[in-house]
């Protein structure tokens, strides 16, 4: 309750309009027990692939309109790729990156790598949940140098508001719009290179980071593989401004939840990681049923698959991250036997990096005089307005 009433001050004080307001679903919109009625009542709306995919089709323009994203820049490349400091690994490279999303907005990054120069690989999208300086923790350096070692580009990038992303606040209004149109752009960045193979594209991140991965997956069907970790939830919408601050579950015309926008990754391959202390601790009985019925409908029930930690808390931490190399090695056809194993995979090649070694723009080098800053330019220069 208290989170939705700070959610309501927040909307209030920027000015949202109330038809907008009144299409909200935040945080734990629902009980755990309403969340299971709803996906019931759903289900009553589809019964076979036609009706499923008119329902689909639905939620996807909900999003779509939702968000407004389709009032974003239509741009093609312009990525004015700045890539810096090449770190030299064991068995993978890491290089500082930033790309434009539009003009005078960056995405500040870093590019993990095999360090092999040969023939193409996969590539795989890796937003990052709320936490300061999240980018340049042990986890998501782990967890990129190992997809990296195993055959794949990887790229790691910020948030908006956190670590070097600071040219606009995180809690601005457009910030799930925003955030999703800089995945966008940093797929399409991969998919221009000419060492990333585009059928083989994959997409993971915890917490609000696999909030990005299951939208853009819903709207791009680019991402060939979805990895939303801790994260769908039939009951609890995301918290944040940029899960839940616009109207992309409701309209005057439908309501869904996160499940649903989850399943519109059907039929490409999905695993839905859970536990046992945060949101999605009914996923195996409740979250996950619904979406297999999905997958059945196009005989895809082997290319879904739910890994439910129960005795685990709210991160993405090595259980999470084992189960997510398993299924992209699978899926993605990565080399898993390119890292130590003793039953479990072995990350003690990794090299932690410190912050001033991965940061892209330093005082020497600073990001470049065209950037935008605050969020009233960004939404100037984007003519959004809610």
């Amino acid at each position: 309750m208290k989170i939705i009433i700070l959610m309501f001050v927040f909307i209030a004080s920027c000015g949202y309009g109330l038809a907008q307001e009144s299409m909200l679903c935040v945080g734990h919109y629902w009980t755990e027990d309403e969340g299971n009625q709803m996906l019931k009542e759903f289900a009553t709306e589809w019964s076979d692939r036609a009706s499923w995919e008119a329902r689909a089709a639905k939620i996807k323009k909900g999003i779509i309109e939702g968000m407004q994203f389709d009032k974003m820049p239509n741009i093609e490349g312009n990525f004015n790729a700045i890539i810096r400091n090449k770190h030299e690994m064991d068995g993978y490279i890491v290089e500082n990156i930033a790309i434009e999303s539009f003009p005078g907005f960056y995405i500040t990054g870093n590019l993990y790598r095999p360090a092999s120069e040969d023939g193409t690989y996969a590539a795989i999208l890796s937003p990052h949940g709320h936490l300061k300086d999240k980018r340049f923790t042990e986890d998501i350096q782990k967890r990129a140098a190992t997809m990296a070692r195993m055959g794949a580009v990887v790229f790691a990038y910020d948030m908006i508001g956190y670590a070097e992303s600071k040219q606009v606040d995180h809690k601005m209004p457009i910030a799930l719009l925003l955030q999703t149109y800089n995945s966008k752009r940093v797929l399409d960045y991969l998919l221009s290179r000419s060492d990333v193979d585009p059928e083989r594209i994959g997409m993971t991140g915890g917490s609000g980071g696999g909030t990005q991965t299951f939208v853009l997956t819903a709207i791009d069907d680019r991402i060939k593989v979805a990895a939303p970790v801790v994260q769908v939830s039939a009951h609890f919408f995301g918290g944040c401004v940029c899960e839940s601050g616009m109207p992309i579950h409701k309209s005057a015309s439908h309501q869904t939840n996160n499940v649903e926008v989850a399943a519109l990754c059907a039929p490409r391959p999905m695993i839905i990681v859970s536990d046992g202390a945060d949101w999605t601790r009914n996923t195996p009985r409740v979250e996950y049923p619904y979406i297999q019925k999905i997958y059945a409908l196009y005989n895809g029930e082997n290319r879904v698959e739910n890994v439910h930690l129960p005795l685990e808390k709210h991160d993405y931490g090595y259980s999470k991250r084992s189960a997510v190399y398993n299924f992209f090695g699978h899926h993605l056809d990565l080399n898993m036997g390119s890292i130590p194993y003793d039953e479990g995979y072995n990350e003690d090649f990794v090299t932690f990096l410190p912050r001033k070694e991965l940061e892209v723009f330093t005082e020497e080098e600073p990001m470049p005089k065209n950037a935008l800053q605050g969020n009233s330019a960004v939404m100037n220069y984007l003519k959004i307005r809610l």
